[in-house]
């Protein structure tokens, strides 16, 4: 399949206004033939209030969970696979049950945030991926480019927001699955109705998924608990989420010159036996709103513990002479974070709103680690504990931050076509690192010692400006032009790696330009989204190697620009097909990086694991009786696996596609994914050097869903 070029591109969003411009005379016609009304979509990611999505400046998409469950999504990779701009990459270095997401052209694992029921999910640290969970999901909103304003230096490069269905909402069910490689798994969902109206849900689902690999795969059993009373004049709100998760990891394949090694074969674990990425997740959420003086006003306090036991290896020899090849490490982490938001919403005159409030995110990490080195066979074979194995080296490191800022802002509609946003935020941050590195027993007394600490504070004001202006509405149907300008920064990822450096880099700032148009038309029936945007990055903080370890460097200056069109009709009740494209043009700008001791200028080249184009298309069929059916294609162009751009990946399609039956209360389906059973590389590890997670193979799964009383 070869990508659209850029004429192409040029041409498709030219139809769409075009399409938009003519979008009254399309109104006009075949009313008879339309599906029943839609009622307007809002939006909470952008304004922390709710709001029509139309009228916003800025690109967002919303995923309904009646979409998941029509397209049989179990992951974060298949639920935003039909989302423009948006690639996610399952597994990656947080394990079997975590991804990788890329927006704008951007693959890091850290450039973005993930946001669970209006509570950053990972805290002040990285995005908790793994233990993201989609049972009981009532949609999906994402925010390209940063919220520099809302969620100030944990955004950057977008937003992904997974919201839950309210206490006491959505349809009870039961469901079960099971499939090939072991896997399997059961979910419950009971929304409840409690005394003098309170309202609670509770949610629970066991997922075991394996892969091909028979050494690699998860277990993984969560809880939700969510209840909301009326009290003290507002509501009160209170969540319980609870995970545990056990992994067994995968192994990257390692790249020898401009290919992955054929020395390593597909799906190998390099791994110690006893190899291990186990998690215990609790999370308590209490909120409270209520009107004040004709505005609301709402405070969201949530308290998050986690601990980690963590044993992992990666080949550093491609040579099984070489004894030892690989390079070990044990930790065990633990994390604790407190996230409190307090904001004020209300119109000081018909025309105008305005929000605004203060937060503070604290997060606390700590970790204790062994470092050891051991042989294993290239193919995986005779692979040793690791406590048979000799330790090193020992790093302790603790990192504790604080993000915390006061912002305000305003919308101003001077008319029903007009809408104006301007927005600012004042942000502190304040971060400490001990790491202490002691020679193991391989060390004896006299080895070398290292570590040290470091501090840093910066105070620093972020914010965002926009438009946006009606072009026309009939009815259910317009169209929407808008721009927007946001700066952003963010504090320097931390990854508990094995290194155990102390030094704090310099924070990552981004100033971003868009431009776009949304249109409805047909009744509502047929709606698009195209945007253009560009984003100048500094200090970006990426993946190399110091003495034979992973670690972490500010990378000076890169840009990122491209298009992102989407389209979606309901063709009728029952069918629906999206499509979504985007060009992306991430490069370097001014970055020298040491390689074998050479200094080289990375100006002008692409950024690794970057594709320049992206294509999704689907088509869902799902009636209310009989059969039901879903496809999915996804394209991702071609990339460059290293920043020297010499060793290119080929482009490559995936498939997936579901088939059921459906009546009053049940239904059956089997679903296939990555039909085609391709399996290029999809994301780089930042601890392996040089070393690449590949797609999973083919999966399929039965599923059976039992609802009532909805």
């Amino acid at each position: 399949m070869d990508p659209p070029t850029a004429s192409t591109v040029r041409a498709l969003v030219a139809s769409l206004c075009v399409a938009g411009l003519l979008g009254p005379v399309l109104a006009a016609r075949g009313a008879d033939e339309r599906p029943p009304a839609v009622t307007e979509t809002v939006q909470v990611t952008a304004t922390r209030e709710p709001e029509p999505v139309d009228p916003e400046p800025a690109a967002i998409t919303i995923v309904s969970g009646a979409e998941l469950r029509q397209t049989g999504a179990r992951d974060l990779a298949t639920a935003l696979a039909l989302v423009a701009g948006l690639s996610v990459s399952a597994g990656g270095d947080g394990g079997p049950a975590g991804s990788v997401p890329e927006l704008w052209g951007l693959r890091e694992f850290d450039a973005f945030l993930l946001v669970v029921d209006d509570v950053p999910w990972g805290g002040a640290f990285n995005p908790a991926l793994a233990s993201l969970d989609l049972n009981g999901v009532e949609r999906i909103e994402i925010l390209r480019g940063a919220a520099p304003v809302m969620y100030g230096a944990t955004s950057f490069i977008g937003v992904i927001h997974v919201l839950h269905h309210r206490a006491g909402e959505g349809e009870p069910g039961l469901g079960l699955a099971s499939g090939n490689h072991s896997t399997g798994g059961a979910s419950v969902y009971l929304p409840l109705d409690g005394a003098d109206g309170y309202r609670q849900s509770f949610g629970a689902n066991v997922d075991r998924v394996g892969l091909a690999d028979d050494d690699a795969g998860f277990d993984r059993a969560h809880v939700l608990y969510r209840g909301l009373a009326r009290a003290a004049g507002g509501s009160v709100r209170i969540d319980f989420d609870g995970t545990l998760l056990r992994q067994d990891p995968a192994s990257p394949r390692p790249r020898e010159g401009a290919m992955l090694s054929p020395l390593v074969p597909v799906d190998t674990n390099n791994n110690p036996e006893d190899a291990k990425l186990d998690e215990d997740r609790i999370q308590l959420v209490g909120g409270y709103e209520r009107e004040v003086g004709g505005g609301e006003w709402s405070t969201t306090l949530a308290i998050t513990r986690v601990e980690r036991d963590i044993v992992r290896g990666f080949l550093s020899d491609l040579s099984e002479a070489a004894d030892p090849n690989a390079a070990g490490f044990s930790q065990e982490q633990d994390e604790t974070g407190l996230y409190v938001d307090s904001h004020f919403g209300f119109k000081p005159c018909a025309a105008t709103r305005i929000v605004a409030g203060l937060d503070w995110l604290h997060g606390k990490g700590e970790s204790e680690g062994r470092n050891f080195a051991y042989h294993v066979n290239l193919d995986g074979s005779d692979a040793p504990s690791s406590s048979n194995q000799t330790i090193e080296e020992r790093v302790d490191l603790e990192d504790e931050r604080d993000f915390s800022g006061l912002y305000a802002q305003v919308e101003w509609t001077p008319g029903e076509r007009w809408l104006f946003q301007a927005g600012a935020r004042l942000n502190h941050t304040e971060e400490e690192r001990r790491a202490q590195v002691e020679p193991g027993s391989a060390g004896g007394e006299e080895g070398e010692q290292g570590g040290g600490e470091d501090s840093a504070s910066e105070t620093r004001a972020s914010g965002t400006a926009g438009a946006s202006f009606r072009v026309w509405r009939i009815d259910a149907d317009s169209l929407w032009i808008f721009a927007d300008y946001r700066a952003a920064f963010k504090p320097a990822a931390i990854d508990f790696g094995p290194e155990g450096e102390p030094t704090l880099l310099e924070p990552e700032t981004g100033r971003s330009w868009e431009l776009g148009l949304k249109g409805h038309h047909l009744g509502g029936h047929l709606d698009w989204l195209a945007s253009a945007f560009r984003m100048d990055l500094e200090d970006l903080v990426t993946s190399t190697v110091v003495d034979g370890l992973p670690a972490l460097v500010n990378s000076g200056k890169q840009r990122l620009e491209g298009v992102e069109v989407e389209l979606g009709h309901l063709v009728r009740s029952d069918l629906r097909w999206q499509i979504a494209y985007s060009h992306h043009d991430a490069e370097f700008r001014d970055f020298v990086q040491s390689f074998d001791g050479v200094p080289t200028q990375l100006a002008g080249n692409r950024l690794e694991m970057s594709a320049e184009d992206l294509t999704g298309l689907g088509f869902v069929y799902f009636p209310h009786h009989g059969f039901i059916g879903s496809v999915l294609v996804n394209y991702v162009g071609d990339r460059f696996l290293n920043k020297r751009n010499t060793a290119p990946a080929d482009d490559y399609t995936t498939w997936s596609a579901g088939l059921g039956f459906r009546s009053d209360g049940w239904q059956v389906r089997l679903d296939g994914y990555n039909l085609n059973d391709t399996r290029p590389p999809v994301a780089e590890s930042e601890l392996g050097d040089a070393q690449y997670y590949i797609l999973p193979s083919r999966s399929v799964i039965l599923h059976l869903d039992l609802t009532w009383g909805g």
